[in-house]
């Protein structure tokens, strides 16, 4: 699994695994069933301390992305569709939107990005 952790970021680095996960399972790369490496191997590969890695787990398990099983490890959950509002599904959004505004980038910027976002997923055969 390949994840890469920034420490220039000020995302934290749990949300930054999290969110690592997601687009890897988003992208395809990580399918139903797929074993994740454990939480003590994934914090000494990344370097960072091991209840980092499990609370990036435990968001991603609340999230219903992935199912631990405590002494069999960690594995990506059953695709499901959403039962989320989708006002809720709008927050994320939102909030990205609202950082591309922060960062001084005009509304054809932006839809050129979430365009380029979008061909690229279509690309790769994930939506």
């Amino acid at each position: 699994m390949l994840l890469t952790i920034d420490t220039a970021d000020s995302k934290p680095i749990y949300q930054q695994i999290a969110d690592g996960v997601r687009l890897l399972i988003a992208a395809g790369d990580l399918k139903a069933g797929v074993l994740l490496p454990s939480v003590r191997q994934l914090a000494n590969d990344l370097g960072v301390n091991l209840n980092t890695v499990a609370i990036a787990y435990r968001e991603l398990q609340d999230e219903g992305l992935l199912a631990i099983r405590p002494g069999s490890g960690c594995v990506v959950a059953a695709r499901k569709v959403s039962e989320a509002k989708p006002a809720e599904l709008r927050k994320p959004l939102r909030s990205a939107l609202a950082q591309f505004v922060l960062a001084g980038l005009n509304a054809k910027q932006i839809r050129s990005i979430v365009d380029q976002e979008l061909r690229n997923l279509v690309k790769e055969g994930r939506i």
